[in-house]
């Protein structure tokens, strides 16, 4: 590689800079309303927002207000199912939106599609792109991570939505910023923080990442100032200074189940918790046909919508078999399928759900269901993901989360707990950065001339 091709490859697209909004619509609430003016006059900007605080018609307006400035069409990427979700959503709002595998129609506004069908098409053919579940892309292998980085790194106006519980992962934020062009994510990591490990290698042990990031002593602060900079979160309109309203959430009930084993662990005389990794991981196989018949028999008791989250192909073969009105979604099924699945999950021709997070935790509206059935995992993203599918703004009826464990998994539950309490600890402190920002940058005209000293 020649040096000059190095350093384009490593450059950002520097004249991309936002706009004044040009159209606005009524329908977007009043906070809302904030977001979208900010993240058009930002022009490359990320939003988190929580479940149900409507990202889709934020994105919509945002990618119209982009298309009517440039003249060209925006990408929205999407994970599976949520593109026709996506285009739902936009005739419901009058918006010209459309989805392809890799070809735009003619006279195309908004064009959506999966994040598996990008190498089909053109940066140059779109004057913005947005990322929707962006947090979805730190899942992604190597090779489409850097896809769709690169991808955006050209164009000129980029928007990332997400719902992640809090941006308590700092690789996940650097591959944000990487992608808005603000830093790369290595720069940030090393920026900001110390690295117990003395290494800038993302994985450890068994594909986990490592966990020796920590703050530098004087960065903390700066570091939220910089995200502040850039995104904007919100886990309610109250965040942002705005009256709740109708987004006040229905009641949640999470109930614990513990199942006990049927058989003994080889070499052992009693059942003892788990202390590691491998003997979780062995206890979850031995009780597999224990925890799948409590999933069946809690969702037997009712004759409602309900979603099943496993984790292993054995599990989801156990439990579409003895589910009779159970459908279970894998892997190895084709996008159609998958698709096909969901939208019979939503129409009510489907009435259990059964599913991984890492398949179907991501953008998916699953309103009219509220019973959630789940798998101990110590993934708290994907926990927390796969509840707020059915427990978000706009349902109707409180929410039943069954957690089912097996005895030995009792440190899994508890880790659970402390990332929760971490996640919420870190969003709130994000929010309160962010008020300070937002509070320093109310009336501030950008544009006044101001006199400077000779000697500059």
């Amino acid at each position: 590689m020649e040096y000059k091709e190095f350093l384009e490859k490593k450059a950002q697209l520097g004249e991309a800079q936002g706009f004044e909004p040009i159209w606005i619509p009524d329908f977007l609430f009043d906070f809302q309303h904030a977001l979208v003016e900010w993240a058009i006059r930002k022009g490359r900007a990320a939003i988190f927002a929580d479940c149900g605080l409507g990202k889709t018609p934020m994105q919509l307006v945002w990618a119209e207000n982009v298309v009517r400035k440039t003249n060209q069409p925006v990408l929205i990427l999407t994970p599976l199912a949520v593109s026709q979700q996506t285009v739902r959503e936009a005739a419901k709002f009058s918006i010209d939106c459309r989805r392809s595998a890799g070809t735009i129609e003619p006279g195309a506004h908004i064009v959506v599609t999966n994040y598996e069908k990008l190498s089909h098409f053109n940066r140059t053919d779109f004057g913005g792109v947005v990322c929707d579940e962006s947090s979805a892309i730190k899942s992604f292998d190597g090779v489409r991570r850097a896809e769709v980085t690169e991808f955006m790194r050209h164009v000129p106006y980029r928007l990332l939505c997400t719902a992640t519980a809090a941006p308590n992962d700092y690789i996940e934020l650097g591959t944000a910023s990487e992608a808005l062009g603000e830093m790369g994510q290595v720069d940030m990591l090393t920026r900001f923080f110390v690295n117990d490990n003395n290494t800038i290698d993302m994985k450890g042990a068994m594909g986990k990442r490592k966990p020796g990031w920590r703050f530098k002593g004087h960065a903390e602060d700066a570091f939220w100032k910089w995200i502040c900079s850039w995104a904007r979160a919100c886990r309610r309109p109250s965040d942002l200074g705005f009256e709740d309203k109708a987004f006040i959430l229905p009641l949640l009930t999470e109930q614990d189940h513990v199942v006990k084993a049927r058989t003994l662990a080889p070499g052992t005389l009693f059942d003892l918790p788990a202390t590691n990794f491998w003997e979780e991981r062995e206890e979850r196989r031995r009780t597999i046909t224990e925890r799948c018949e409590m999933a069946a028999s809690l969702v037997a008791k009712t004759n409602r919508p309900a979603v099943i989250w496993c984790h292993l192909n054995p599990e989801g073969d156990l439990l579409e078999k003895i589910i009779p009105d159970g459908r279970q979604v894998s892997g190895q099924d084709s996008d159609e399928s998958k698709e096909d699945a969901f939208e019979s999950f939503v129409n009510g021709s489907l009435r259990v759900l059964i599913i991984k997070p890492k398949i179907g935790a991501f953008g998916l509206n699953w309103e009219h269901c509220s019973h959630v059935v789940s798998f101990a995992s110590h993934s708290y993203e994907q926990y927390y993901q796969a509840v707020r599918r059915c427990w978000r703004f706009r349902q109707m009826r409180p929410v039943i989360v069954d957690l089912i464990s097996a005895e030995g998994e009792q440190g899994i539950k508890d880790n659970l707990r402390r990332k929760a309490d971490a996640a919420d600890r870190m969003f709130t402190a994000l929010v309160g950065h962010m008020n300070k920002s937002m509070r320093l940058d109310r009336g501030v005209n950008y544009n006044t001339k101001v006199r400077t000293p000779k000697w500059l």
